[in-house]
């Protein structure tokens, strides 16, 4: 039970940082390792998949599956933003681990080998 009442309470508190900060662009990724924009929608459409950024071991919910397959189908640069973002880095978000999330969810269209900064998409 407290668990759930912490879990609760960083996730609140992300969602303040992410709201208290929407009009700071420079705390959100603007841009993607290409040069082009991002906006604000990739970091915090991937609050669910804290949890599972921070721990390989952790079970990916689907709504993160589903955030992240739709992300890859629209931009995966803007994924990969969103994973190396400071608001990710705040958060406690592993980026080592946080690009295992794809593979987790069994996406068959992830860029399996593709640099997202030092790390590379299993």
């Amino acid at each position: 039970m407290a668990s759930n009442y912490i879990s609760n309470i960083c996730f609140i508190a992300i969602l303040i940082y992410f709201l208290a900060t929407i009009n700071n662009n420079s705390f959100l990724p603007q841009t993607n390792a290409e040069g082009g924009n991002c906006g604000n929608a990739p970091a915090a459409s991937l609050v669910p998949c804290l949890g599972a950024a921070k721990n390989a071991k952790a079970k990916v919910p689907p709504i993160c599956c589903g955030k992240v397959g739709a992300l890859l189908k629209t931009s995966a640069k803007c994924l990969c933003a969103a994973i190396l973002s400071p608001i990710a880095n705040n958060a406690g978000a592993n980026p080592a681990i946080a690009v295992t999330i794809p593979k987790r969810c069994n996406i068959k269209n992830r860029p399996i080998g593709k640099k997202c900064g030092r790390y590379i998409v299993p």
